[in-house]
């Protein structure tokens, strides 16, 4: 499993756009590219199109993933590329995929003018569900496979993280330290807190108590990533402490970013997605990469 990133491949745009980035990334971990294409089980496709040629769609798929390995390994020939076949539903395989690499990465379709991700129901599933983190790529990130804004020519974008004071997880701040070093990127931590009522705060618009509170905020936030920083201390740290929507804000200050990383919480409940609204606004209207770190 070690330093292997898994990539789903169905010959889309996005899942084109979703291996360059893979490659990339594997190149910065000196690993192992896995291209993975998942079909669905031949009597489920035959039942739905009775005059299917299944030799030649087989066949097709595996030419697919061939060429998409083989261009790859043209344009980054300093990493293995592998390519591996299953059957089942998308959503399992995918799920499979990611408990057998550090890194899962999935294309996402774009929203156009909206400029966010639509993530479409196995997109959503992979990442309610997988274990290891799971990157989302939109197409527009790299039209035409052209250099890698992150490590293009400039200062290197930051790296955008979203963090819960009130329940810090250690997977999601190392994930984002790493992700940081690997591109020698800067790292902007966001945190983000909520209007308190005026029976707590007294009136709304009191500059005295409104600034206790900015600065009783930004100090926990401060607590919260200054063992991380001692860890990382090559990393350049900015913090963002801000009051309203999680979500809102998140999106905001990811404008400019090269990735943003977000948690999920892992649930003990056996039905439905379990995102929370941060990462589910992420996933949906962040421009940029997101990636998502499940944490207990």
């Amino acid at each position: 499993m070690a330093r292997t990133i898994s990539v789903g491949l169905d010959g889309s745009p996005e899942s084109r756009a979703a291996a360059e980035w893979a490659a990339r990334e594997a190149e910065l971990r000196a690993g192992t590219l896995r291209i993975v294409h998942v079909a669905e089980a031949p009597p489920r496709l035959i039942a739905r199109n009775p005059l299917l040629d299944l030799e030649g769609w087989l066949h097709q798929t595996d030419r697919m993933a061939r060429e998409a390995a083989e261009d790859i390994r043209r344009r980054h020939p300093g990493i293995e590329v592998t390519t591996e076949h299953l059957t089942g539903t998308v959503a399992d395989g995918l799920c499979e995929a990611a408990g057998a690499a550090e890194l899962l990465v999935l294309g996402s379709r774009g929203l156009g003018g909206l400029g966010g991700f639509l993530a479409g129901s196995v997109s959503l599933a992979v990442v309610a569900r997988a274990e290891h983190p799971v990157v989302l790529v939109r197409a527009a990130e790299h039209p035409g496979g052209g250099p890698d804004p992150a490590s293009g020519p400039g200062a290197p974008r930051p790296v955008v993280l979203g963090v819960d004071i009130d329940e810090p997880a250690d997977a999601l701040l190392e994930f984002a330290f790493r992700m940081a070093v690997r591109r020698t990127a800067p790292l902007k931590a966001v945190h983000a807190w909520p209007e308190p009522p005026p029976s707590v705060t007294g009136f709304r618009g009191d500059a005295e108590r409104d600034d206790s509170l900015h600065r009783g905020q930004a100090a926990l936030l401060t607590k919260t990533l200054r063992p991380w920083r001692r860890r990382f201390p090559d990393v350049e740290v900015t913090e963002a402490s801000r009051r309203g929507s999680a979500a809102q804000i998140l999106v905001h200050e990811s404008r400019g970013a090269s990735l943003v990383v977000v948690g999920r919480r892992v649930r003990t409940a056996s039905v439905g997605a379990h995102l929370g609204h941060v990462t589910h606004a992420a996933l949906h209207h962040v421009a940029v990469p997101v990636a998502v770190v499940a944490h207990g």
